[in-house]
């Protein structure tokens, strides 16, 4: 098993130079094949496994804590990966076991006869889902902070303490700008830590982030005003200075890893109220991002745009409920205004839509 597991990463990790595969996800492929071959074990014959024993491992994968979440503490029972994850686990082990076919490795492929399946998309765990406005302004709130507020000045003060760093490096800084970044722009972490300080530019005085994402794509996304402001705060005085040419940079002076954002998440959110703070994943965030801007009334292929979908259709998937949206769509119904263009009920050119009304935008409701 393990050899044949080494002998594919290395054929998946060779598809890059072809471009058949991008960087982050032959890492992925090579990532999931790892963590079966553990389930597994490594001395087990890879012709051997039948369906039910990979049905076994697929279960222990569900319930397998996400070690992205060092601080969560095992569940007494119940899956802790999400249905996305645990989709993702298993189309990975099915190319391993397509390839093993291919290549006359097995001779009948036992994933036809697997039967597991990742659980429906309603029982995600609440921190890869959106946050609520309350708590991603929280989250934000705490991140400016680190930017020189007076939470920040007291971070500062303390931070040498909490963490190694090193003193030429304002770590505050860093740690705000990438949450100001994912909470309110959604990339991918594998965007984010692939980010270079070249990357940023201005034109007619907006600042631009060109994001280097799947499948060879680019996009220009402009960065909102605050974000713009961290950044230049962050290359003015946080960012060592470092022959790489990183935008995100460890303590150490070497590319942020994808592994470290989350406890940077982490650490921003203690500067969060209790009553506002929930625990969210990098890709959690990348949900409130759609879901707050769609909320909002935001064009959705601009939506699309920014989060780097190639179509409407995986846009749909971002999109979460939030709390108390359908009792305000039902207040602000567009048939119980009264009839276009007479009477004190029909709405005004210059009224807000009301599909904004009714996704959550903020302020009152428009009059019944």
């Amino acid at each position: 098993m393990g050899e044949c597991a080494d002998r594919y990463v290395e054929l998946v990790r060779a598809r890059t130079l072809t471009g058949a595969l991008s960087m982050s996800t032959a890492e992925v492929y090579a990532r999931d094949v790892t963590t079966f071959v553990q389930l597994v074990g490594e001395e087990v014959v890879l012709d051997d496994l039948t369906g039910e024993e990979v049905d076994a491992v697929l279960l222990a994968f569900a319930r397998k804590p996400d070690g992205r979440r060092r601080s969560q503490p095992e569940a007494a029972s119940g899956a802790l990966q999400s249905a996305s994850s645990q989709a993702r686990f298993r189309r990975s082990v099915s190319a391993l076991f397509k390839h093993a076919v291919l290549v006359g490795w097995v001779q009948v492929n036992p994933m036809a006869t697997a039967t597991v399946t990742a659980r429906e998309r309603g029982g995600l765990r609440p921190e890869r889902r959106a946050l609520t406005r309350e708590q991603a302004q929280g989250l934000i709130g705490a991140a400016r902070d680190l930017g020189g507020g007076p939470q920040g000045v007291a971070a500062k003060e303390t931070a040498g303490s909490g963490r190694r760093r090193r003193r030429d490096q304002n770590t505050e800084l860093r740690d705000g700008l990438i949450v100001l970044m994912l909470s309110t722009m959604g990339p991918r972490v594998s965007e984010l830590v692939r980010a270079n300080v070249e990357d940023f530019y201005t034109n007619d005085g907006v600042r631009y982030w060109r994001i280097f994402g799947k499948g060879g794509r680019t996009r220009d996304v402009p960065l909102p005003g605050d974000v713009a402001l961290a950044l230049e705060a962050y290359l003015a005085r946080g960012r060592i200075a470092s022959p790489d040419k990183a935008l995100l940079l460890s303590w150490r002076g070497r590319r942020l890893a994808r592994g470290d954002v989350q406890a940077v998440i982490d650490r921003v959110q203690r500067g969060v109220d209790p009553d506002r703070r929930r625990s969210v994943t990098p890709h959690g965030l990348r949900h409130t991002t759609a879901t707050h801007l769609l909320a909002d009334a935001v064009d959705m292929d601009a939506v699309r745009r920014v989060l780097g979908h190639s179509d409407l259709a995986t846009l749909g998937r971002y999109r979460d409920e939030l709390p108390g949206e359908l009792e305000v769509a039902m207040r602000s119904h567009p048939l119980l205004r009264g009839p276009a263009g007479r009477g004190a009920g029909a709405p005004s050119a210059s009224a807000p839509s009301a599909s904004a009304e009714g996704m959550g935008r903020s302020g009152p409701a428009a009059p019944a």
